[in-house]
C-alpha cells in the first residue's frame, strides 16, 4: 500500500500493525470469551459461531482504532506535542487515502461475517451490527463526534461490554439470560478503563484541539480517580454474578487484583511525572497494565464460568 504522497512507497507491515493498536484487542476478545461461556453452562459450545463472533469483534475493534487515527489526524488533534504512542496519519507514515481503504476493508470483513452470522442465527442481529458500525465511525468522525461530547465511555460500555458479551451469548443459545447481562457489566467497565487511561493521557492536546472528552470536562485529577473506581467496580460486580450462577467459581477473577493495583500505581506515577518524555513512557506503561488487567480478569472470569 502507498504512503502519503508517493504511490510507489510501500508502508511497512509494522506500521500497519501499529495503526491497529494490538494492545487494545483484549477489549474484543474478553467479551466474546466471557459471553460465550456464560451461555453454555449446560451445552456444548458452537465453535464456528464463536469464531465468527470473535472475528466480527476483532474487526470492529481494529476499525475503531483505524478510524480514530484517521479522523483525529485529519482534524489536527494528534498534534506533534501529543504524548503517548504516535498516530500514523498525523506522523505522515500512512496517507489518509490508504487509511480509508484499510478502514473500509476491516469494516467490510466485519460486515460480511456479521451478515453470515445473522443469517445463521437471527436476522435481527443486522440491526445491532449497523449500530456498531455507526458507533465505530461516530467516535471520532462526522461533524459532531460523540467522543467530543463526553459520551465515549458510555458508548464503549454499551458496545464493548453489554452488546458484545450478551450478543456472544445470544448467538449460542438465541436467548438473553440474566447471567450474560451481569457478566457483561464488569467486562464493559474494564473496556471503559482502557479508554480512560488513553483519554487522561491526551487531556492537554484534546482540550487544545477542541475535543472535549469526559476527561477534559472532569479534569485530570477527578478523572484519574474515576478510572480507579471503574476498575474496582468490575471486581465488585463479581458478587451478583456469583449469586446468579449459584457458584463461587467466578471469584477466581479476584486473582487479577494485583493487576489492578499495578495499573492504578502506574497511572498515578504517570500523572505525577513532569518531564514530557518520561510521562509519555509512564502512560504507555499504564496503558499496558490496564490492558493486562482486562485480559487477566476476563480470562479468569471465563475460566470460572467454564469450570462451574
Amino acid at each position: 500500500m502507498a504512503a502519503a504522497g508517493d504511490a510507489r512507497q510501500r508502508v511497512p507491515l509494522r506500521v500497519w500493525v501499529e495503526a491497529e493498536r494490538p494492545r487494545t484487542l483484549p477489549a474484543a476478545v474478553v467479551p466474546v470469551a466471557v459471553g460465550t461461556l456464560a451461555a453454555v453452562q449446560d451445552r456444548d459450545i458452537d465453535i464456528l459461531r464463536a469464531v465468527m463472533v470473535l472475528t466480527v469483534a476483532l474487526a470492529l475493534q481494529v476499525a475503531v482504532n483505524v478510524a480514530n487515527d484517521l479522523f483525529d489526524g485529519l482534524a489536527g488533534i494528534d498534534a506533534p506535542r501529543r504524548i503517548g504512542p504516535r498516530r500514523v496519519v498525523a506522523a505522515g507514515l500512512v496517507s489518509p487515502q490508504s487509511m480509508r481503504r484499510l478502514l473500509a476493508s476491516v469494516l467490510g470483513l466485519a460486515g460480511a461475517v456479521g451478515l453470515l452470522l445473522a443469517v445463521v442465527v437471527d436476522l435481527r442481529l443486522l440491526v445491532i451490527g449497523a449500530l456498531a458500525v455507526a458507533a465505530t465511525l461516530g467516535y471520532s468522525g462526522g461533524k459532531r463526534p460523540y467522543a467530543s461530547r463526553a459520551l465515549g465511555e458510555v458508548v464503549v460500555f454499551a458496545f464493548f461490554g453489554v452488546v458484545a458479551t450478551v450478543g456472544s451469548a445470544y448467538v449460542q443459545t438465541r436467548t438473553i439470560t440474566m447471567l450474560a447481562v451481569l457478566v457483561s457489566i464488569p467486562v464493559g467497565l474494564l473496556s471503559v478503563a482502557l479508554l480512560m487511561i488513553n483519554n487522561v493521557r491526551d487531556i492537554e492536546t484534546d482540550a487544545a484541539a477542541g475535543k472535549y472528552t469526559l476527561a477534559v470536562r472532569m479534569g485530570a485529577r477527578r478523572y484519574g480517580h474515576a478510572y480507579v473506581l471503574v476498575m474496582a467496580g468490575a471486581f465488585l460486580m463479581l458478587a451478583p454474578v456469583v449469586l446468579a450462577l449459584g457458584s463461587l467459581a467466578p471469584l477466581i477473577a479476584v486473582g487479577s487484583l494485583p493487576s489492578l493495583v499495578l495499573a492504578a500505581r502506574r497511572a498515578r506515577i504517570a500523572a505525577r511525572t513532569e518531564e514530557r518524555a518520561a510521562r509519555a513512557s509512564a502512560y504507555i506503561a499504564a496503558l499496558h497494565a490496564t490492558a493486562r488487567l482486562q485480559l487477566v480478569f476476563g480470562g479468569l472470569l471465563a475460566f470460572g464460568l467454564a469450570v462451574d
